[in-house]
């Protein structure tokens, strides 16, 4: 007997709210019990008589209850809390997605193939409603940009049918309270470089005069969302382009820093680490808030005597290469911003490897 636990995130939903319940109730079979968590985010509808409805006659019904609408996310945390199950599904109350389609998620987590399952909406050759464009190409680009940062192939990374080992679902914190707890999870769970698999399952969307509650908002923060819960363990090339941003502003002031010094009266040999320093100083106080924010350890004196390491010997070669293609005959400008860009990768060496080290997402071998 394998136990499911199905978290149903549940805000104004009284109109599909007892059909949604009653369909997932109709998967239980002599393999399969469900325990159904139903968190109720703050509805001010009729949402929560009818679940209370519904548990005086299934007990295997539990209702947890916010009193105020905190968002998706917030209510699938309340909910993995009280989750005891083998396995752990996410479930809309909106009908959107066929509960049918999660007995064939649970496949290849029952044949320990897997642990985790993404239910795909693009894999199925199954029953699709015809809706908006929009929102296609907007799904498709989040997945592309996600996969990117993860180096998964997923090809519906927003999808809402996600079962998981209850033992890798519940060692992730989940931070997002809002529909940014997709990229989110998708992030994470990239991160532990567990099995994933997808599935082709159909998908019955509603228009937002039935009560669609996606805005373009939400695409917006789930950009925001791979950034912030990927960049960190991104590839070594997509690392690498997010540093170029920021060695790209580092190397303006520290270009601009050696002008107005050099210009001012002083020589390269002071002019030049200087200006480097105080880039370098920038550098720092971005990659930490930007690019490798969760390893930094603030407190750590290795990490502070580490960054100083490479930044002297940048400085070091920042300078000799200056002075040798001033010595060349090449302008100021031209060798400083010469030098500035060659110092930029081997910046980016010394912060990847040695002061920031960090195990990327996906298969790729750091």
């Amino acid at each position: 007997m394998i136990n499911l636990s199905i978290i149903i995130p549940c805000y104004n939903e009284e109109n599909t709210l007892r059909k949604c319940i009653e369909k997932v109730l109709e998967i239980a079979d002599e393999s399969l019990s469900l325990e159904i968590i139903i968190v109720d985010d703050g509805s001010i509808d009729g949402s929560l008589s009818i679940v209370r409805d519904l548990k005086s006659i299934h007990p295997e019904i539990l209702l947890l209850n916010h009193e105020k609408n905190q968002g998706k996310g917030a209510a699938i945390r309340t909910g993995l809390k009280k989750a005891t199950g083998d396995f752990v599904a996410i479930q809309d109350a909106d009908l959107e997605y066929n509960p049918e389609d999660l007995k064939k998620l649970l496949v290849p987590l029952i044949n320990d193939d897997a642990d985790v399952v993404f239910g795909s909406r693009f894999l199925s050759s199954g029953v699709h409603r015809v809706l908006y464009f929009w929102h296609y190409l907007g799904n498709r680009f989040l997945t592309f940009l996600s996969n990117v940062f993860t180096d998964l192939n997923l090809t519906d990374m927003e999808t809402c049918y996600k079962v998981f080992r209850r033992e890798i679902i519940q060692k992730i914190e989940i931070k997002e309270n809002g529909f940014g707890i997709e990229p989110e999870i998708v992030a994470k769970v990239a991160h532990m470089r567990v099995r994933i698999f997808e599935v082709g399952i159909s998908y019955f969307g509603r228009t937002y005069l039935e009560g669609k509650k996606i805005k373009a908002r939400d695409g917006l923060r789930a950009i925001y969302c791979i950034f912030r819960y990927n960049a960190h363990k991104a590839p070594v090339p997509v690392q690498f382009m997010l540093y170029l941003l920021i060695g790209g502003a580092s190397a303006v002031v520290n270009l601009i820093v050696f002008l107005a010094l050099f210009h001012g009266g002083l020589s390269v040999t002071i002019s030049a680490p200087t200006a480097f320093i105080t880039a370098a100083i920038i550098n720092y106080l971005l990659c930490v808030s930007i690019l490798f924010k969760h390893r930094a350890r603030w407190k750590s004196t290795t990490e502070i005597l580490i960054y100083i390491l490479v930044v002297i010997i940048v400085a070091i070669l920042d300078l000799e290469i200056t002075k040798l293609l001033l010595n060349l005959g090449g302008s100021p400008t031209i060798s400083k911003f010469s030098a500035t860009w060659l110092a930029l990768i081997f910046n980016f060496i010394g912060r990847r490897w040695f002061v920031f080290p960090e195990r990327s997402s996906g298969p790729w071998i750091t």
